[in-house]
């Protein structure tokens, strides 16, 4: 029944579709089968992942034809030429995959194309896990629709746990199927687009079940570089300030983080009854709240955080920061050990992807202390 369900959509478009994306259609339906075999537990989250990933396909066009259709706006135009360089820099310069993902165009009628949910115990700061078929164990679960990832923040706060949701702009399918160019972040300025586009493609190159900080911290390793040899190939003296200067906040951003996250995981290590564990853990959250607002006032520019901030951060926000920027000066360590050579760096992650949890994580450690 779970195998129908994912294959009838797909059923009613074939006379429309390219032999191309019937062939995709057959992979997702195998992995639907799949699934379904693998037992119910997850099976609901797999059909709403299914069914958003088939609705993206709906809305897809290839690019070459949009921008030779009269009725597409100039300004899109635009901007998905400007992709499309972005692009060939990313295969020619960076040596990110050459295929066929970011070739397509699909308006999401949307801000975000999905929304992760983050959770935490409330006395830790390291993440739920939640273990999938194919991607394997991962740090946070993602969702097409707002009010379901809401919904399931709603059911972990009810249990206790601490909770955020973050929408997202792009996502990657580790080159299970093409990914296309998305609205949700066409809006972005020029340099953020490639800063996505970068990051994105960089997990094709590689990619480790059950560690998401090794894989996400790569890719943000991956996407920093590509941005700045980018902006030096092709970028004005306003951007490459813009970029230093955002690198700068951002840096500073994370430090912050860093700090009050190591606080909090020493307080969780202690032994302290509960409610005084309560106590001094919203005082030391208080502090985090009280010197971002410190920061911000010596730093032009710092108060683009604010939304982060406003949601009140809990061991789940600080979480997801973590995940994306914990190993990321190892990561940056080891290009600099390759002399700046991507296709070196890139074996070299490959030889660290395929080590034991444990021996990855003493590499990294090695190579940046503090990072595992």
């Amino acid at each position: 029944m779970s195998a129908a369900i994912c294959r009838s959509p797909v059923t009613s478009h074939q006379s429309t579709v390219t032999q191309h994306r019937s062939r995709l259609a057959l992979r997702l339906g195998a992995a639907c089968l799949a699934l379904a075999m693998s037992g119910c537990t997850n099976l609901g989250y797999y059909l709403q992942s299914v069914g958003g990933q088939l609705d993206i396909w709906r809305r897809e066009r290839a690019i070459e034809d949009l921008v030779t259709d009269p009725a597409t706006s100039d300004e899109l135009k635009q901007k998905l030429a400007r992709v499309v360089e972005i692009r060939e820099f990313a295969s020619r310069e960076l040596k990110l995959p050459e295929n066929r993902s970011y070739r397509r165009y699909a308006d999401l009628e949307r801000p975000f194309v999905v929304w992760n949910v983050f959770a935490a115990p409330e006395f830790s700061v390291r993440p739920v896990q939640w273990c999938f078929r194919f991607a394997g164990c991962v740090n946070y679960r993602g969702y097409f629709s707002q009010a379901d990832a809401d919904r399931f923040a709603r059911e972990l706060a009810a249990q206790g746990q601490d909770v955020y949701v973050g929408g997202v702009p792009a996502y990657s399918t580790l080159g299970w199927f093409p990914d296309p160019v998305l609205n949700t972040f066409l809006r972005f300025p020029d340099v953020e687009i490639a800063r996505l586009v970068f990051h994105e493609l960089s997990h094709q190159v590689a990619y480790v079940r059950d560690d998401s900080v090794f894989n996400e911290s790569f890719a943000v390793a991956v996407e920093t570089e590509g941005v700045r040899r980018w902006l030096e190939r092709g970028g004005d003296e306003r951007q490459k300030a813009r970029f230093e200067r955002t690198q700068r906040l951002r840096a500073e951003f994370v430090g912050l983080i860093q700090t009050y996250r190591a606080r909090l995981d020493a307080l969780y290590r202690s032994r302290l009854a509960p409610e005084e564990m309560r106590k001094r853990k919203a005082a030391i959250l208080d502090e985090l709240g009280g010197e971002y607002e410190r920061l911000k006032a010596n730093r032009e520019g710092f108060a683009g955080y604010d939304r982060w901030f406003d949601r009140k951060p809990n061991n789940a926000q600080l979480a997801s920061v973590a995940i994306y920027t914990q190993q990321l000066p190892a990561f940056q360590a080891l290009l600099r050990e390759h002399g700046g050579d991507l296709a070196r760096f890139y074996a070299a992650v490959r030889a660290l992807a395929d080590l034991p949890k444990d021996e990855r994580a003493a590499r990294l450690g090695q190579l940046a202390p503090g990072t595992r």
